[in-house]
């Protein structure tokens, strides 16, 4: 098994490095059509997803065989599942990877994991510890309050949450709220703004974060409560930037995308509020420009904004993450040059290509290309686009023959990001029942999807197109730029009509079609070694 997953992943590599090699490198290049360039994109697509399909089966041969839980790593910490790293990290991009490749692992091993979890490590109401397979029971006997907090929020952000966003409504997201609620209901920690559940920049980030998405998905007003009440206590009792020293890596950068969360929050629903945090909004933002940046606009780890020194010169792989906070707030106040800075990273961070990640890790590049690829979904730079490209292949080699990548649990973030990639190179679009043998690459150009379909056996099933998943999944009035989301690409309304010409060799025929059939999956059946061309635009005439 093992070597046929490699040699299956080794064949691949081939024909999408002969695509890659022999073609222009983004849409429009003169040598090459739109078809030619989608079809590429369904080879490095496809590429991605046997990859994640193989880390699945890689971590779950290390299951627990009681439990059917995966351990936190495979070295140290091998006896136990936690929060923060094996529900955070690894499992939830396990979910993620069966929702596109295999539905009935989904709806059965993965949700029996989450029935699982929830049964054995809630300790406290919904909080979760960390459960020992051997002890059967809490690995640690003293229970804090402050790592249950910590962990909690670490699986509701970091795996929750961008599951909640692509699967809509679910058991995942009930679970979200649940932890959230108890999060909230266990607050402990007194200032002079109220009572918060954490005040260090991680937890807080990742609060303010949590909080301002669940309102908009709920209209919940104690999460906007709490939600504002953070960003009272952060931007006028403790502004990151009058400290001498400010974390722009994970484990800090948090509270930077946190605060624009909020900020924008309070745009859209509070205006007097958001006159009054823009100013220590702009100065944090406009003195972490001045101090944070090397000469490509790309961030370093660690800096002292008070005397205007940086602390750590190496380049944080979560530079888009910061990022992020600059196109939320350019797009509430319209503020040109936050947009332009971000502009001004994307048009340079090629000349970091091969630049080694948190030491030439996996879990490196995966952050800074999820950075990069965010950003170039708001704004297009073909360099960016080109470097997301050259990165991914890189990354991508990190994978052993048995689908492990490292044995720690940043293997999840590979996972996440390989499949990031894969909807961008597909458009959101997405086979099901999906096949290794399969392929799906698309491009949108002036408004018109192009999207090609290949198989190498024989296949019956459904082309499916994305959704407008921040509205329809967390009820957000604008996709603003944010951490831990899977950005949209062609979008699909559902009230909206489509004329759609599907093409399979000299045949082709044309149609319109309701969006809400395209969202729930084009029937196409497709013979052995088959081949077909859709092209989708919204209709002129409804």
């Amino acid at each position: 098994m093992k070597r046929c997953h490699s040699l299956n992943r080794v064949l691949t590599g081939v024909l999408v490095s002969v695509l890659l090699f022999s073609r222009g490198s983004v849409v429009g290049a003169e040598d090459q059509s739109v078809w030619g360039q989608a079809d590429h994109n369904g080879q490095f697509a496809r590429k991605c997803l046997i990859h994640c399909r193989d880390y699945v089966r890689g971590w779950l041969a290390y299951a627990d065989p009681v439990t059917g839980l995966i351990p936190r790593n495979l070295t140290n910490g091998r006896d136990f599942w936690n929060g923060r790293d094996a529900a955070a990290d690894n499992y939830a991009f396990m979910v993620l990877t069966c929702a596109l490749t295999d539905r009935p692992m989904l709806e059965g091993r993965m949700l029996e994991m989450l029935r699982t979890e929830t049964r054995l490590t809630s300790r406290l109401d919904n909080l979760v510890d960390d459960y020992s397979f051997s002890k059967q029971g809490w690995r640690i006997e003293k229970l804090d309050l402050q790592r249950l907090t910590f962990d909690s929020s670490e699986y509701v952000k970091d795996g929750l949450m961008p599951l909640t966003e692509w699967l809509g409504r679910s058991p995942w997201s009930e679970r979200m709220v649940g932890l959230v609620d108890s999060i909230l209901d266990h607050a402990a920690v007194e200032t002079p703004v109220g009572i918060l559940p954490a005040t260090d920049h991680e937890v807080g980030g990742e609060l303010m974060q949590i909080l301002t998405r669940l309102y908009w998905m709920t209209g919940a007003e104690r999460y906007r409560e709490t939600a504002f009440r953070y960003g009272d206590y952060f931007l006028f009792r403790k502004l990151p930037t009058r400290r001498e020293s400010l974390s722009l890596d994970d484990h800090g950068c948090e509270v930077i995308g946190g605060l624009s969360e909020v900020y924008y929050l309070a745009a859209k629903t509070d205006a007097d509020r958001h006159r009054r945090y823009r100013a220590p909004m702009y100065e944090m933002l406009d003195r972490i420009l001045e101090v944070g940046r090397n000469e490509n606009g790309l961030f370093h780890m660690r800096i002292n904004p008070v005397a205007g020194t940086v602390l750590r010169d190496e380049l944080t792989d979560n530079w888009g993450y910061d990022y992020n906070a600059y196109l939320t707030v350019a797009e509430v106040d319209d503020h040109e040059p936050y947009r332009q800075a971000v502009q001004f990273a994307l048009e340079n961070v090629h000349k970091h290509t091969g630049y080694p990640w948190e030491g030439d890790i996996a879990d490196g590049y995966a952050d800074s290309i999820e950075s990069g690829l965010n950003l170039l979904n708001r704004i297009p730079v073909e360099s960016g686009f080109e470097w997301v490209e050259h990165e991914t292949l890189h990354m991508l080699k990190k994978q052993g023959d048995d689908g492990v990548i490292a044995g720690w649990h940043g293997d999840g973030n590979y996972a996440r990001t390989a499949i990031m990639v894969a909807l961008w190179k597909t458009q959101g679009c997405q086979l099901q029942p999906w096949r290794a043998d399969l392929s799906v690459g698309a491009v949108e150009k002036d408004g018109i999807l192009y999207v090609t379909v290949r198989s190498s056996w024989p296949w019956k099933g459904k082309l499916i197109f994305d959704r407008p998943r921040h509205r329809e999944s967390m009820g957000m009035p604008t996709d603003y730029a944010r951490l831990n989301q899977f950005p949209g690409w062609y979008m699909v309304e559902q009230g909206a009509v489509y004329d759609v010409t599907i093409q399979q060799g000299d045949q082709s025929q044309t149609q319109t079609t309701p969006g809400s059939t395209l969202r729930q999956g084009l029937p196409l059946t497709l013979g052995r070694s088959g081949t077909l061309k859709v092209r989708a635009q919204e209709s002129a005439t409804p």
